[in-house]
């Protein structure tokens, strides 16, 4: 229709209908050096690491440049790429590439990976099962947000849709601090943002679950919650970041509807069912049986004191109901979009 795509199927679609990325081109023999250098300082002058010890976690977690991202695309192919479907919802394995913060600094590029992924496929494959593989389609996700934030520059402060301009977001600062900080009383919730300040980094279905509480357990703007990942996440990407936020508060393009707000129990039971994520990062719920570990609030009494919980004490009650908290943003939101006084 001469106008940019918002909806990712078609978008992606006529994508694989051009021809295929060029072979990357092979490393220059040697790179020449300037005659003469220009003044400079000490990396180290410039004070660029931060004043607490976050950036500790990081070195542990990460290998930056070309090598590390190399490193990462062969053990992923060889470990995980023919089961990504499968297991790339799952925190407590190793299931994903972990290629976002390479592709990020430019450490790796997107037709790098198209190729060697396709030179990975079994000779005796058909050819369109490896472009229409789901690992292949998430890389098509990353293409899609820059072509958002091409067409739509003003999406990282700005709803894709404009009647969220009006949308009853709360200010609440201390909702937003034990957020940020993992003390929200909702494991799974708590788990990824402690997993982001170690490492730098969130699985990503975890990323969708801790979005979902903040705009609509919450109802906290997502541009609070784009902040946090933005200084806090090493593969933080403007396109990237805009797109997962607003499609978890349902503004942006190919938004997820209004009325889909993931429930942290059932999200943390179904893809942490053996806890070992929320018992990584959770660590005071570690002697939590399964039964009541994504739940500890419901567990008896006894159950807690056995385990060495104490509710309210070394691990937070909830702070909110998600069932009343849920209503109360399926009420605004049908409001909002029945464009009726909120």
């Amino acid at each position: 229709a001469g106008k940019p795509f918002q909806v990712f199927t078609p978008y992606w679609k006529r994508c694989l209908a051009e021809p295929e990325p060029t072979e990357p081109l092979p490393a220059p023999i040697k790179l020449p050096i300037p005659t003469n250098w220009p003044d400079s300082i000490l990396l180290d002058d410039l004070k660029l690491d931060p004043k607490t010890k976050w950036a500790e976690g990081l070195r542990t977690a990460w290998q930056p440049g070309e090598t590390g991202a190399k490193a990462n695309l062969k053990r992923f192919l060889t470990e995980e790429f023919s089961d990504y479907s499968k297991r790339r919802n799952r925190p407590d394995i190793a299931g994903t590439s972990r290629l976002s913060p390479h592709l990020h600094f430019g450490e790796i590029s997107p037709r790098q990976i198209w190729h060697a992924v396709r030179n990975a496929k079994p000779s005796n494959s058909d050819e369109g099962a490896w472009r229409s593989s789901q690992f292949i389609t998430e890389l098509g996700w990353r293409e899609f947000a820059h072509h958002l934030l091409f067409h739509f520059p003003q999406t990282p402060a700005e709803p894709l849709r404009t009647n969220f301009k009006h949308f009853p977001w709360r200010e609440d600062a201390a909702w937003l601090s034990a957020w940020q900080k993992g003390q929200t009383g909702y494991p799974i919730v708590d788990a990824g943002m402690r997993e982001l300040w170690a490492t730098g980094w969130m699985h990503n279905r975890v990323r969708m679950i801790v979005a979902s509480f903040l705009v609509k357990d919450l109802l906290i703007a997502w541009q609070a919650g784009a902040r946090w990942f933005w200084d806090t996440l090493v593969d933080a990407d403007l396109a990237q970041n805009t797109l997962g936020w607003q499609w978890s508060a349902g503004c942006g393009a190919d938004a997820a509807p209004y009325f889909r707000i993931f429930n942290p129990v059932l999200q943390g039971e179904k893809f942490d069912p053996n806890g070992g994520y929320v018992r990584q990062w959770c660590p005071e719920l570690g002697r939590l049986n399964d039964r009541w570990l994504h739940r500890p609030w419901e567990a008896p009494s006894q159950i807690l004191a056995q385990a060495g919980i104490d509710l309210g004490g070394n691990y937070p009650k909830p702070i909110v109901s998600h069932s009343i908290a849920r209503e109360v943003a399926l009420d605004a939101y049908t409001r909002m979009k029945s464009s009726q006084p909120i």
